[in-house]
């Protein structure tokens, strides 16, 4: 029986992989990042208010500082990390494995949101760091970060098999389709989820 959430190789989305297991956990369904952190978002927020002091006045400020958080981040991890390359057949591997498989292919709908096997290690580091940081504010401003992440994995998913029809929606998948052109993916239009740290960062 195949697993919806974890598909096997096909036309449309070839192996990365050696070995069958691994590459298995390269795919995943859009829907899994909805049923796994809708319910990650719920449950920090209600740790939040049952087992701190911060007031709901505070938390709306921690959550949207949380978006505005994600947003960077995507951006800059995008920026630098993701196309990264190092020299020699190893960084050009490791390019491809975290970034440049979806440049290879860019229709691949298994591969356009994370891995939970990344994405859940993710959530976890992010939120250790927040507590360290911020305390008690951490788990509203968690709630946020990974709110701004499920809308960006999403809003990505759809820009490569939706068919947008708001205006925003629209310049913001052609904004992300230019960034696919091979000249421009290197230096230009990195974020997905909003322009606004392209035109910060004069990479608009």
């Amino acid at each position: 029986m195949v697993n919806p959430f974890m598909p096997p190789p096909s036309r449309t989305s070839p192996p990365m992989f050696d070995s069958p297991l691994v590459d298995r956990f390269s795919r995943v369904h859009w829907l899994a990042v909805p049923l796994l952190y809708v319910p990650g978002i719920v449950a920090v927020l209600g740790y939040s208010a049952a087992a701190t002091g911060v007031t709901w006045s505070a938390t709306l400020g921690l959550v949207a500082a949380g978006v505005l958080a994600w947003t960077f981040v995507e951006y800059w991890l995008h920026r630098t990390l993701f196309h990264w390359q190092p020299a020699g057949a190893l960084g050009e591997r490791m390019h491809f494995v975290l970034h440049g498989v979806h440049h290879k292919w860019p229709r691949d709908r298994y591969r356009l949101v994370m891995p939970p096997a990344v994405s859940l290690m993710l959530y976890w580091l992010f939120l250790s760091l927040w507590t360290a940081l911020m305390g008690d504010a951490a788990y509203a401003f968690h709630a946020g970060f990974v709110a701004g992440y499920v809308f960006y994995d999403l809003m990505h998913y759809y820009m490569h098999h939706g068919h947008p029809s708001w205006g925003w929606v629209k310049r913001l998948r052609k904004h992300h389709l230019v960034h696919h052109s091979p000249n421009l993916a290197n230096e230009r239009k990195f974020g997905v989820s909003c322009t606004m740290w392209d035109h910060v960062f004069g990479t608009y």
